[in-house]
């Protein structure tokens, strides 16, 4: 079986750090860590069949998207040759990533 390296942009980085934070404050960091580190392991487990989710070309070439627990979506793309599965955003409760990911080319 073909696995796939994944990678998190600095935009994905920055998201997870900031909803820790959010959540953190809110519930406490035993729930933030719960979350986040669930999340993270969605994320890593396109390591496997990275072609999930949802065909998202007419935001950006070759983004795909996928939920996570009803309030996330996870934005990501697949570089079948590099064997790459790159994470462009978190996006927590409703965020527009449509028009995040679709103002630039640039996941800094």
């Amino acid at each position: 079986m073909k696995l796939y390296s994944v990678v998190f942009t600095p935009r994905a980085a920055r998201q997870l750090d900031d909803l820790y934070t959010y959540i953190a404050d809110r519930s406490g960091e035993s729930r933030a860590d719960s979350f986040v580190s669930g999340l993270v392991a969605d994320c890593l487990s396109l390591s496997t069949f990275p072609e999930r989710g949802t065909n998202r070309d007419d935001i950006r070439p070759n983004l795909r998207i996928k939920g996570y627990k009803r309030r996330v979506t996870i934005a990501f793309s697949v570089d079948a040759v590099a064997d790459i599965v790159a994470i462009h955003g978190v996006f927590y409760g409703g965020q527009d990533f449509e028009q995040v990911l679709g103002d630039t080319d640039s996941d800094a």
